[in-house]
């Protein structure tokens, strides 16, 4: 069986051979009416079993192989592009031509996969391409198949690299250098940067310095300035070990779909986002998960170690098929943060009647602490809302979009009301909304 496997079942006929044995074909019809080219048909079809002799022997009578290697990052980022490399040798003394299908992970539910490749003797070739990954979790790469070729090209033979792996799909945590500037006072927008003012002053004590011209003459101390003989003032610094908590809510609303990826999906960018600026900020950061029932709790600390334990948490978050208990979250609020921290909530409500059946609870977590409701805008809705209508179907499904649409502003405005901060954004810009937001509560020390 290894014999026929070896010699026969990695062997593939190509279009080359096909077209020569059509040419003979033709020659012999031919030739039937023109008896001349009998002999002219023998010596082309004996060429082409010579050559096919000759190419089979090139290609599975020698010790010589292809081989083939892949290498990818330890894991992927997910909703971003990961570069993937092939890495292919040849080790024939002949140039090749080669055709490269790579065992792509079901996800990604690639049928048509195919890269080529020309190599010259001894040479070596590098593929790049690059993968988007949708959905958390463990992505099964099988082995790698070339279809080799040579000069001839009558014969094509297959060779199979070993390359199968698991490589385990993470939150976006490419995001994590792409927002690192937003760690200081600067907030991005699409139109550009600008500084946000800063509101008032911290007093969280750095150091006594001497006065110098532009310092705030309120922060002067008189008492070591009375000891040195010179004017001193205090410096101040930014308060810190603030306790901030993500709170995801992984209910059957979280699964909408925008762009490929779920509300949750996001959601989980942009907390592990967010949780590394924090970090920068020296602030304590927590993440706490739920649906219908309470999911993972990781208390609020600000250790090195934490943003790989935020990762680790929400890598296998998946969401539940009903109704989110805010009840629930609540007392389990109450019980885990005894101190007042800002909570920032990933939501999401339809209609106003959805909000008034939580609005209690939410009442009571923001009387507690500094509570921020982030839901989201309907993308969909918004092209809806902005088309034209030309008959009256149209213009009816218009007017409910933008009844829906109206809609969410009224549920920020309700939050308003009650005291409760929010913020409405699009899943697409969630992630530098949610920044700026941070930054500002931050500098207006609303903490």
């Amino acid at each position: 069986m290894n014999f026929i496997k070896k010699y026969f079942g990695d062997l593939f006929i190509t279009t080359r051979f096909y077209g020569g044995l059509l040419v003979c074909i033709c020659l012999f019809f031919v030739s039937f009416y023109f008896f001349a080219l009998v002999s002219i048909a023998t010596i082309i079809f004996f060429a082409l079993i010579i050559f096919c002799a000759a190419d089979y022997a090139f290609l599975f009578f020698t010790k010589k192989n292809i081989a083939a290697k892949r290498f990818t990052a330890g894991r992927l980022s997910n909703g971003d592009e990961n570069k993937i490399e092939l890495f292919v040798k040849n080790e024939f003394s002949f140039s090749v031509n080669i055709n490269i299908i790579d065992e792509l992970p079901e996800q990604f539910q690639e049928r048509k996969w195919k890269k080529h490749l020309r190599l010259k003797r001894k040479q070596s070739g590098k593929i790049k391409y690059y993968l988007r990954p949708l959905q958390r979790g463990e992505y099964y790469f099988g082995s790698i198949h070339l279809f080799v070729t040579s000069p001839l090209g009558l014969f094509c033979r297959r060779f199979t690299s070993d390359a199968e792996e698991t490589i385990h799909v993470y939150p976006s945590f490419m995001q994590l250098y792409k927002y690192e500037l937003l760690s200081n006072a600067i907030i991005q927008n699409e139109s550009g940067s600008r500084r946000m003012r800063k509101i008032g002053q911290s007093m969280e004590f750095e150091q006594i310095k001497e006065y110098i011209t532009g310092d705030d003459i309120r922060t002067l101390n008189w008492k070591a300035s009375a000891r040195k003989g010179n004017l001193m003032v205090n410096n101040f610094m930014d308060e810190r070990s603030q306790q901030v908590y993500c709170i995801i809510d992984k209910g059957r609303l979280m699964k909408m779909p925008f762009a490929g990826l779920t509300l949750l999906d996001y959601a989980i960018n942009s907390c592990l986002v967010l949780s590394n600026i924090c970090l920068k900020k020296q602030d304590r950061v927590g993440v706490i998960t739920f649906s219908n029932t309470i999911g993972s709790v990781l208390a609020a600390d600000r250790k090195p170690v934490q943003k790989e334990n935020i990762l680790e948490l929400l890598y296998n978050q998946t969401t539940h098929f009903l109704e989110s208990d805010f009840e629930m979250l609540y007392m389990q609020i109450r019980h885990h943060i005894r101190n007042r921290s800002l909570i920032i909530l990933y939501t999401n409500f339809e209609s106003l009647s959805g909000l008034n059946r939580q609005i209690d609870y939410l009442r009571s977590i923001a009387s507690h602490h500094l509570l921020l409701v982030i839901f989201f805008e309907n993308t969909e809705l918004e092209k809806l809302t902005t088309s034209h209508a030309d008959n009256v179907e149209e213009i009816y499904i218009k007017t409910i979009a933008e009844k829906f649409a109206f809609e969410k502003r009224l549920i920020a405005k309700e939050l308003m009301k009650y005291g409760i901060l929010s913020l409405l954004t699009s899943p697409q810009k969630l992630t530098v909304n949610v920044i700026n937001k941070y930054l500002e509560l931050k500098s207006r020390q609303a903490i």
